[in-house]
């Protein structure tokens, strides 16, 4: 899993028919401190993430396909939580 935070949405007038029903977010890697890091990458939106939330993702087709019940799906990042806080004890 990968910490990261919601840059911006997608907006597409064609997508493949089996993500229809789901928004892809621009999601770019935060470090513990919260600073930006490394390239941005486009995840499917299973938490309703907003721009500008921080949230963890996974980038890994099989584990995709588990989350989103679904073999068929051309994935390879899900959003899979909304991070509320974090509590670094090693600072």
């Amino acid at each position: 899993m990968t910490l990261c935070r919601v840059t911006g949405t997608i907006v597409s007038t064609q997508k493949n028919a089996t993500l229809k029903d789901y928004k892809i977010l621009v999601v770019r890697p935060l470090d513990l401190s919260g600073k930006l890091f490394g390239r941005e990458v486009l995840a499917v939106d299973t938490v309703d993430a907003g721009i500008n939330d921080t949230v963890l993702i996974i980038q890994e087709g099989a584990g995709a396909q588990q989350i989103l019940r679904r073999k068929d799906m051309p994935v390879h990042t899900v959003v899979v939580a909304v991070v509320d806080g974090i509590d670094n004890a090693l600072q």
